[in-house]
């Protein structure tokens, strides 16, 4: 006789899994009421007996995404009033003042790979609210969020995003935290760009990763190893603004956690190995209206509009006051160095790699712009946020736009001078706030001062080790 098991858990095979998330993000892209999707949602809780945990995520103001798993039926009686210490967050609410809420986003809904994340769970994402319910200062998902669905309600304007992610995969469990311990990370391929055999523990890792991602909803294009050893990138296809980031978010999360399964880790440090390639997560952006591309202009420069133009040019002539926001760790400025195809150039152009920004050849549906002095451990939030607010309110060259495109200026090469110069502008301290723009420094500082001055030729013990996006809170405290 056949015993049932003890537990029925939701499993979905992958091919629903990807038909049920494109459906979520189609809804998304349809701006349907808020209302109906948070009513649909309940409902579908409330019917799936085979559910037992809602993971709910949020990421703080440096970029590490936060996860707590809600009991379901928890969940549905008291969704409206979640809270959490917000001082137990680095950056986030002083001691005297810690209560903060939850507000979730129903929207951003996914189901999940059972045989990566477990079976019977959900994920959402959520938005940080103050305790009276007004949106938090340092939530960048949700100051994101709020500027997007405004300028879509002023004029129909969409902001897309296409973020290209590369990673390192590395021997062993937690090779970043145990950095301090043995000093190196161990390559698992040196096979290099586009070359890796179908068995290698490389191609398996990504074509997990790939498939995980796939059943996610996020539309894949290509994957293959990259330039350096070890090295990957998964693609998937552009979206609006908020859906590119939350899916950044994933991809790391997802990553990780399939290299573990394999006794592996995947690492979004920009820099963790000198004398090869870093990890870029590079920002191919464009802004539509009306299904229109606003980037587009057959007879322009390059294919690009005028528009498309001036928001490279906003973007040159700010780069140093926002470098921070978007190279935010120690360890980030190592890839700013021009032997290795680093974007460190503030300058523009069609083919030059050394260029912060890059224009794609493209078509009417494609026209973008690549800012590429993006690392994969910026917060993907603030990023996106930074450079839609540059691109339409920095302050424009005082002089002749194609005198600054084309001469040859220089990102800072570390990040002291990144956090002086972002702490002494006028322009970030309008669009983020004088209360995140000195938070953000300050919490940027803090990792700065617990490394080296000097990075010197060798990666140090302390930039992986004081990394806002590696685990390791215990060490942090024993500083």
């Amino acid at each position: 006789m056949e015993t049932k098991g003890l537990r029925d858990f939701l499993e979905i095979p992958y091919d629903e899994l990807e038909a049920m998330n494109l459906r979520v993000k189609e809804q998304r892209l349809r701006r349907e009421s808020p209302e109906k999707v948070r009513d649909e949602r309940l409902k579908y809780l409330t019917d799936e007996k085979r559910i037992k945990a809602v993971t709910v995520c949020f990421t703080d103001l440096e970029g590490r995404l936060h996860m707590l798993d809600y009991d379901k039926k928890f969940l549905l009686k008291s969704a409206d009033n979640l809270t959490f210490d917000g001082s137990s967050i680095r950056g986030f609410s002083a001691q005297a003042e810690s209560d903060l809420r939850l507000n979730i986003d129903w929207s951003a809904f996914y189901w999940l790979p059972a045989d990566i994340f477990g079976p019977g769970k959900v994920l959402v994402f959520s938005e940080v609210l103050e305790r009276d319910g007004t949106p938090y200062h340092s939530d960048m998902r949700g100051l994101l969020k709020r500027v997007t669905e405004q300028m879509f309600q002023k004029d129909g304007t969409v902001f897309h995003a296409a973020p290209e992610i590369e990673g390192f995969l590395f021997k062993g469990r937690d090779a970043e935290r145990h950095y301090h311990e043995t000093g190196k990370f161990e390559f698992i391929s040196t096979g290099g760009y586009y070359h890796s055999l179908p068995g290698d523990m490389l191609r398996k890792f990504i074509d997990t990763a790939a498939e995980a991602q796939r059943a996610m909803g996020f539309q894949n294009e290509k994957d293959h190893p990259e330039v350096s050893p070890s090295q990957f990138e998964i693609n998937f296809s552009y979206s609006e603004a908020l859906i590119a980031a939350d899916q950044i978010q994933l991809y790391k999360l997802l990553c990780r956690q399939v290299a573990a399964q394999m006794d592996l880790t995947a690492s979004f440090l920009p820099k963790p190995v000198t004398g090869v390639n870093g990890n870029g997560m590079h920002m191919n952006l464009s802004l539509s209206k009306g299904g229109r591309n606003l980037f587009y202009d057959k007879n322009g420069q390059d294919g690009l509009s005028q528009m498309g133009w001036e928001t490279i040019d906003r973007i040159l002539n700010n780069a140093n006051d926002i470098c921070l926001v978007l190279n935010s760790s120690v360890n980030a400025y190592r890839r700013l160095d021009p032997h290795y195809e680093a974007p460190n150039q503030i300058k523009a152009s069609p083919n030059n790699r050394g260029a912060m920004v890059r224009i794609p050849f493209g078509n009417e549906r494609s026209a973008r712009i690549e800012v590429r002095s993006v690392a994969p451990d910026a917060n993907p939030y603030l990023v996106l946020f930074t450079l839609l607010r540059t691109a339409q309110e920095g302050p424009v060259p005082q002089e002749d736009a194609e005198t600054k495109r084309s001469r040859t200026r220089f990102l800072p090469d570390n990040i002291l001078d990144a956090v002086r110069l972002f702490k002494g502008s006028q322009f970030v301290a309008q669009i983020l706030g004088e209360n995140v723009q000195s938070k953000f420094a300050e919490l940027k500082l803090a990792s700065a001062e617990r490394c080296p001055k000097q990075l010197g030729s060798r990666v140090k013990i302390a930039e992986i080790q004081f990394h806002h996006e590696v685990t390791n809170q215990h060490l942090w405290s024993l500083f």
